[in-house]
């Protein structure tokens, strides 16, 4: 391919994808299918006029959704906003992610275990990755929600990227040294382990911090942004979950005032910190939508159709979301103690996080040579079936509802509340003085 060429695809490539972000705003159906399956299209393209060389792919969408990953939980964090009255979310946010996780982890474990005849460890591992949230997919989702379910959905996808991605990395550090998944010395290792992943997470967030007021070069976002995959890098590199590090770095950076101990606020220029987070903001969302928009073409790019020759993996695909969303749709009705579906059940997409998980488990050494029905083909029915159930369940969502789920509360929804006030004051300036 030409230097031309690629010149003229890869802008098209970006309008493309930032049209499917306008369509996806106002459908609210998912980009993220509308790039994959342009990368489906591109790719019996290709293969039609005789290219069939795609070796590169695996070694890029690796690091593109790696990239992507720390881009997401960056911004997802940035996102938060961590206050007293907000705590009751944050921790509904947090239990049903973990819980929810856990159930999904064992529900998806027994079907392959006990029905497909996986083995005990390839069980584990491939339910891991098919039962975590999407962020990248979840948050862009949940625009049109009301506020605080737009919140719930943040601060549980969120989690859900961050407890899912540690529990596969204990996982397979627990089957690599031939231990059992759950014994009291390695959860109390693991505890240990986060605590003091925490505790240095601190100190190199100040240490970010001091940087950031420091540098008087007008480029300093980006050498904070290689700084973070830097430290992923190393943290990944010793078996750490490092992912906390970028979690906790962007939460105090977008709650400094509330969240950084005293001792660490007097050495900080607090205003001059609040300024440079919205345009910190800005760069990460720019960034984020770059590498998510070449992510997932790509990883539309690497499905070839001719694979598809049986119903297997539909069939696999169907069971096992089905099995997933039976456990979230239990959840939610036993925690709210309502039997109609709310959309939060249907807001429970696979995406980036699911795909780079996959594509790891080629490299676990014990993995190596397991022949298994779940594969790539798998993953993508449970992705596709998991985002259109998330589309039908953001289109119903009347205004209504609001008032009748809770007709004694206060509360008012952000919109109405907005539609009053403007109304009021279209009202007020029409009278006369």
């Amino acid at each position: 391919m030409s230097t031309l060429t690629i010149l003229i695809v890869l802008p098209l490539l970006i309008i493309f994808s930032y049209l499917f972000d306008i369509i996806s705003r106002k459908t609210k159906f998912p980009a993220v299918i509308l790039l994959m399956f342009t990368g489906i299209i591109i790719r019996t393209g290709t293969t039609l006029y005789g290219f069939t060389e795609f070796g590169f792919l695996e070694n890029l969408i690796p690091v593109l959704g790696t990239v992507g990953l720390i881009l997401i939980v960056l911004e997802g964090a940035l996102e938060l906003d961590i206050k007293r009255d907000k705590l009751p979310v944050i921790l509904k946010g947090f239990f049903a992610a973990g819980i929810i996780l856990i159930l999904n982890v064992l529900g998806v474990y027994l079907l392959f275990y006990h029905f497909l005849g996986i083995g005990h460890q390839a069980a584990v591992i491939f339910a891991i990755p098919l039962s975590i949230i999407s962020s990248a997919v979840a948050i862009p989702s949940s625009a049109s929600l009301f506020e605080r379910d737009k919140e719930f959905v943040v601060y549980e996808s969120t989690f859900s990227d961050i407890l899912g991605i540690m529990l596969f990395n204990y996982a397979i550090r627990q089957f690599e040294t031939n231990q059992t998944m759950i014994s009291m010395e390695s959860i109390v290792g693991l505890g240990l382990q986060i605590i003091g992943v925490i505790v240095v997470s601190l100190f190199i967030t100040y240490c970010l911090f001091q940087l950031l007021q420091k540098i008087e070069h007008h480029v300093k976002f980006f050498l904070i942004l290689a700084l973070l995959v830097l430290v992923y890098a190393l943290g990944k590199f010793f078996h750490l979950p490092a992912l906390v590090t970028i979690f906790i770095f962007g939460l105090f950076l977008s709650n400094v005032k509330t969240l950084l101990p005293d001792f660490m606020k007097r050495n900080l220029d607090l205003e001059e910190t609040k300024k440079g987070l919205h345009e910190f903001h800005i760069l990460t969302a720019e960034s984020t939508f770059l590498v998510k928009t070449f992510f997932f073409l790509f990883f539309g790019f690497s499905i070839n159709l001719s694979e598809f020759t049986t119903i297997d993996p539909f069939l696999c695909g169907l069971l096992i979301f089905g099995v997933m969303f039976g456990i979230r749709y239990v959840y939610f009705t036993t925690t709210t103690f309502k039997f109609k579906p709310s959309p939060l059940v249907f807001i429970s997409p696979r995406g980036l996080i699911s795909i780079l998980l996959f594509l790891q488990i080629k490299e676990i050494p014990f993995m190596d040579g397991i022949i298994s029905v779940i594969d790539e083909r798998v993953l993508l029915v449970v992705i596709l079936a998991s985002m259109l159930i998330m589309t039908q369940g953001t289109m119903k969502k009347p205004i209504e509802k609001a008032f009748v789920d809770a007709p004694n509360s206060d509360e008012i929804p952000l919109e109405i509340e907005n539609t009053i006030a403007a109304l009021e004051e279209e009202t007020n300036s029409e009278e006369p003085s």
